[in-house]
Formats: C-alpha cells, sequence, structure tokens
C-alpha cells in the first residue's frame, strides 16, 4: 500500500479562509492555491497507507472529547529568522488548539511524533518568498481580524501534486461553552478577551 502524507488541521472558514488564500497568493507564495488556510493540529506526517483507519478512529475520538470554542484571529507575527513564515495570529482559541494538537499527537495514538518547532497555532499568510515580500505580508494584514465558533477539525492527505485533499471532518461532541455573566461580548455574540 505504501506510505502517505497527512495533515490534521482547522478549516478557516468562509469567507475568511478564500480571502486569506488570495492574500497569500498575492503576495508570490506559490503553495497558497494548494494549501487550505488552516490553523495546523498535525504538520505534514509520512505514515503507512495501511494506518489510515486507525488514525481516523483515533481523530474521531479525540473530537468527541472536544468541545467548540470560539476562535479569533487578529494581526500578524513571524517566525523569522528561525523560520522564513509571516502569520496571522491566533489571539483566541489557543488553548484550544494547543489542547488538541497534544490529543492528535498523544504517544499512545497512531500518530505519535515529536515536533521541530514548539506549537504555536497561527495562521500562514506567507512562506519560503521574498523577504520583500514577506515584509509586506506582515504589514497589510497588520489589522486584518476575523472570528467564528470553531466546531471541529479535519484530516488532509497531500497529493503527488503538492495540492492537501481534505479525506474526513471531525465534529466536536459537545455544545459551545456559553459566555460567561458580566463578561463583555465582541461582534458575533462571542465573549471578548
Amino acid at each position: 500500500m505504501g506510505t502517505v502524507t497527512i495533515g490534521v488541521s482547522i478549516a478557516v472558514p468562509e469567507p475568511h479562509g478564500s480571502r486569506l488564500q488570495q492574500l497569500r497568493a498575492g503576495f508570490g507564495d506559490a503553495a497558497a492555491h494548494g494549501i487550505p488556510t488552516h490553523v495546523t493540529l498535525l504538520p505534514p506526517t509520512e505514515v503507512d497507507a495501511a494506518a489510515l483507519p486507525a488514525i481516523e478512529a483515533h481523530l474521531a475520538e479525540v473530537a468527541a472529547a472536544g468541545r467548540p470554542f470560539p476562535m479569533r484571529l487578529s494581526g500578524t507575527g513571524t517566525f523569522r529568522p528561525l523560520s522564513p513564515v509571516v502569520y496571522v495570529q491566533v489571539v483566541e482559541g489557543a488553548e484550544a488548539c494547543s489542547w488538541l494538537q497534544k490529543q492528535v499527537r498523544d504517544a499512545s495514538g497512531p500518530v505519535a511524533r515529536e515536533l521541530q518547532f514548539p506549537y504555536h497555532p497561527h495562521v500562514t499568510v506567507a512562506h519560503g518568498i521574498e523577504e520583500a515580500a514577506m515584509d509586506r505580508a506582515f504589514e497589510e494584514l497588520a489589522d486584518y481580524a476575523a472570528e467564528w465558533p470553531c466546531t471541529g477539525f479535519a484530516l488532509y492527505e497531500q497529493g503527488a501534486d503538492g495540492v492537501w485533499r481534505k479525506l474526513h471532518e471531525y465534529a466536536f461532541g459537545g455544545t459551545v461553552v456559553p459566555p460567561q455573566p458580566g463578561a463583555p461580548r465582541a461582534r458575533g455574540g462571542l465573549p471578548a478577551r
């Protein structure tokens, strides 16, 4: 059966996902159209294709234990000079993303692995392009903001053509945690932080 390259991520929903993907392409990132806009939970990982059923069962268990949570993006950040990446920051939902990625990569599970860098949830908007274009991405998206209720995540496979395709979506098992009484509210009814 051979090996396949998989990834697990939270999709950035429409209209935000397409908008960020178009901007990424506009900055000169050739990979933009092959990578749906997302927050990574499991980076590209090569696995035996025969392990996919066990991986899918594991992800279903992780999702069943998860609960929907508010996600909010705001402003930009960069991993330069360590890594040539400019990203939009996850300013709400980062703790939930961190918990999820630990569950996905659990040492007792089928996709246990160490990360090259410490986990930092983000949405890449430029990767490995000219420095001037990276600077432009950082500056042009400095005021970017988006929010939505995160209700699950998905398993993706990278094709031979380099394009990432969704294999399966996993919805969380619980209901959205309501805002706490007295918490200030942001637009869209989500609690402000």
